[in-house]
């Protein structure tokens, strides 16, 4: 640990676990985690199964008024690492400072730290996972086994039981959009010109007002993931929340933001944009009952901002194979799986010679 120690640039700090999350199992005395398959906590051990304590009317889920928040900043993985000890066994390991639970890699206990600090706010709620271990396995398994250009030998290297739960930081924004817009709209018509037909458009120019209510538009808050990868296993069903609770990440690895509140708005406008460039689109089109629309510009007013700081889950695993390693994730709640398999370019030259044959075939068949 001390050449490990030596390359920080910032001392190690040391952090304690919420007592809550090392709750001994009353029958065999091992750690209690929570279960994806009913929603409570159980112990692995010997199969002994409690509920979560219902919502109080302290920790309701709620939007939070973005501009009144104080704690907006991004963080960086890897500028500070914390020391954890261990209460079940008095192991000493070190994490980054952004995970706000793992589970100790000596005796396999819970380690949920407080999940805000003097610089960051709490989650509001999370996405529990309903997709246990096994069947985020028989999902991958499904799906890598459905790549027909996938070497066989790349199929067995994927091991589904390597999978890891990971609760990822979300921010999901709530806002209010008018946009004044200006563009061509073009209506065509069928023109006769000698033997055939032509379209032409004739354009005329348009302006309005287009107003639209943005609910829960989505952030991944981590530096550390694959965005691309996550993005592809989405959606999260926010109508499943539950309050935020250490319980409810025990037995899971947890992140802290590092994207932060600010930055996110960032993200999230970008996709508004986006979002509106299309849907304005759509409403001169049924507006003015053209057929296209040309040289839209618009500036748009955001009203009314909330937010939400989440935690969704996943299940994130990889092999390895010709020295490449390829990640796999699995939507810890609808177990919609996202990833890149690799590519045996023997099955795609056979795939190609026989659509070929197919074809040749067909033609001598025809004629």
């Amino acid at each position: 640990m001390s050449d490990f120690n030596e390359n920080l640039n910032q001392p190690i700090m040391n952090e304690v676990t919420e007592d809550v999350t090392n709750k001994k199992c009353p029958n065999c005395g091992a750690t209690v985690v929570c279960d994806p398959g009913t929603g409570g906590m159980l112990c692995e051990f010997c199969g002994y199964k409690t509920e979560l304590p219902p919502p109080t009317a302290d920790n309701q889920i709620c939007e939070m008024d973005f501009a009144s928040a104080t704690q907006t900043a991004s963080f960086e993985w890897g500028a500070q690492k914390k020391s954890v000890v261990c209460k079940q066994c008095g192991a000493e390991s070190i994490y980054d400072a952004l995970e706000t639970a793992a589970v100790c890699p000596f005796c396999g206990s819970t380690s949920v730290m407080p999940a805000a600090s003097e610089n960051s706010m709490a989650p509001g709620a999370v996405v529990p996972f309903a997709i246990t271990k096994e069947k985020a396995g028989q999902r991958f398994a499904s799906w890598i086994g459905g790549k027909i250009f996938t070497p066989s030998k790349a199929k067995k290297s994927a091991k589904p039981e390597s999978f890891q739960g990971v609760y990822l930081p979300y921010w999901t924004y709530d806002t209010q959009t008018t946009s004044n817009f200006s563009a061509r709209a073009g209506f065509d018509r069928r023109v006769k010109r000698g033997d055939s037909y032509v379209t032409e458009t004739t354009w005329r120019p348009v302006q309005g007002v287009y107003q639209e209510f943005i609910d829960d538009q989505t952030v991944m808050a981590s530096k550390r993931n694959n965005n691309n990868r996550i993005k592809a296993c989405e959606p999260f069903d926010f109508t499943k929340l539950v309050p935020y609770s250490p319980q409810v990440v025990a037995g899971f690895i947890a992140e802290r933001y590092s994207i932060g509140l600010q930055e996110g708005w960032g993200l999230a406008q970008e996709s508004i944009k986006a979002r509106l460039n299309s849907n304005i689109r759509r409403y001169i089109q049924q507006s003015w009952r053209c057929d296209r629309v040309d040289s839209l510009h618009f500036s748009t007013l955001y009203s009314n901002i909330t937010y939400k700081y989440l935690l969704v889950p996943v299940w994130i695993s990889s092999f390895k194979y010709n020295e490449q390693v390829y990640q796999f994730v699995v939507n810890g709640q609808t177990g919609k799986v996202a990833g890149n398999a690799p590519i045996s370019a023997l099955r795609v030259l056979a795939a190609i010679g026989i659509a070929l044959a197919a074809i040749i075939l067909f033609w001598y068949i025809t004629h």
